[in-house]
């Protein structure tokens, strides 16, 4: 397999942080990153830690109640969003209508995508 198809595939990989979900940026050598900061790599190694020896599982996402309320009304912000870009698909809104609705429900996804 020569370099270009590589890194070609590479960019088009899009890779998210293993403990908060952002967007990891990819550089054209060395190993896939998992983590898009040193502070999100301290942080998963730390749960790592604590769940040592513990019937949690090592991969487990461990969200405060804060957090995990955050999350549930990300989603819920999500499908809301969702539900209204069936409505207009289905009252046959225009074209710019649906291009608004559809940004702000891949903004919305974005923001979803988050773990912490």
């Amino acid at each position: 397999m020569d370099h270009s198809s590589t890194t070609a595939r590479r960019s088009r990989t899009r890779n998210s942080c293993s403990w908060c979900g952002r967007e990891v940026i990819e550089s054209d050598m060395g190993r896939r990153r998992k983590y898009c900061k040193q502070s999100c790599r301290q942080r998963a190694y730390e749960q790592r830690s604590l769940v040592a020896g513990s019937s949690i599982p090592a991969d487990a996402v461990v969200l405060s109640a804060g957090e995990a309320d955050e999350l549930i009304e990300r989603l819920f912000r999500l499908r809301c969003a969702a539900e209204d870009v069936a409505t207009a698909v289905a009252e046959e809104a225009d074209r710019s209508e649906l291009a608004e609705l559809g940004a702000e429900l891949v903004a919305l996804a974005k923001e979803a995508e988050r773990w912490r």
